[in-house]
């Protein structure tokens, strides 16, 4: 079962779909299409797919169309497959699948050989959902916020633009942090970011030790910084470096709670949005068959 985004990177992957299509029945694959009027529509016919035991559900676009499988097959022995098609894909990067080349990730998913990774699910709001990537809260959550009621400039330029917007009015978040069900946090900081992989945001390498396969989380917590401080450290989160700096602390958990203000402080995982805190995220070992 091949789930298809047709808005991912602006329209311009339907153009590959074809020749991925095509690239699969050669294989062998007997090969049936999935595309959704809206998310929630694409999201119930992936799970009557999966729901018929197919071979594999795969993902045809970025991470937010990976989200959107993980909550088809999370807990499921139905494989994900992903074929990266979207302006970040981060999940599939983390996982192994190549991420230059639509049709050498259409000869992994053929291969079908896979492996258990894990998930988290994460309760924000009324949302309760599953994510495989890594859940952000903060400045970075409240960038997603702006760029998403941007309609210009298109892409990634959009998420620069809305960087520029929110550090103009950002103030740190009070948060308080509970770490599996024992140990209290309470601070002020920039970001709190939940992290199963390693990086998100189109290479932005928040936590660089983060493992999809140890059973446990890795909280990220970035605390109160000057604009100008934060602008320096800020790039060095490309390279992951940024976990050497005095004011990141970096834990390892099974189970994490934020609270903050609602209107403070918004959880998006996978680079979707998933609701307001408080925000409790728990990992599920082995929830998902990944093929790689």
């Amino acid at each position: 079962m091949l789930l298809v985004n047709p808005a991912a990177r602006g329209g311009r992957t339907l153009r590959l779909l074809e020749p991925v299509a095509r690239r699969l029945r050669a294989g062998g694959a007997e090969l049936s299409v999935i595309v959704g009027d809206d998310p929630a529509d694409a999201l119930e016919r992936a799970c009557t797919a999966v729901s018929e035991r197919p071979d594999a559900l795969v993902a045809f676009g970025g991470d937010g169309l990976v989200h959107l499988a993980v909550q088809a097959v999370a807990g499921t022995d139905v494989p994900l497959g992903i074929i990266p098609a979207g302006t970040g894909n981060d999940i599939a990067g983390a996982l192994g699948v190549p991420c230059k080349d639509p049709l050498a990730a259409a000869r992994t998913v053929l291969r079908m050989r896979s492996r258990a990774v894990d998930a988290a699910r994460i309760r924000a709001g009324s949302a309760d959902e599953v994510f495989a990537g890594v859940m952000c809260c903060g400045f970075d959550s409240r960038v997603n916020e702006r760029a998403n009621r941007r309609t210009w400039p298109p892409g990634m330029a959009r998420y620069l633009v809305a960087t520029l917007e929110e550090l103009r009015s950002f103030r740190p978040i009070p948060f308080r942090i509970t770490l599996d069900d024992a140990e209290v946090v309470e601070r002020e900081a920039m970001l709190v970011a939940v992290a199963n992989t390693s990086s998100y945001g189109a290479g932005m390498r928040v936590s660089p030790d983060a493992r999809p396969d140890d059973g446990l989380l890795d909280v990220v917590m970035l605390d109160a910084l000057s604009k100008a401080e934060f602008l320096r450290v800020f790039p060095s989160v490309y390279r992951g470096r940024h976990v050497g700096h005095r004011a990141v602390t970096v834990r390892r958990v099974r189970s994490v709670r934020l609270e903050a203000l609602p209107q403070d402080a918004v959880a998006y995982a996978d680079g979707e949005r998933v609701g307001p805190a408080p925000v409790h995220c728990e990992v599920m070992p082995g929830a998902l068959r990944v093929i790689v």
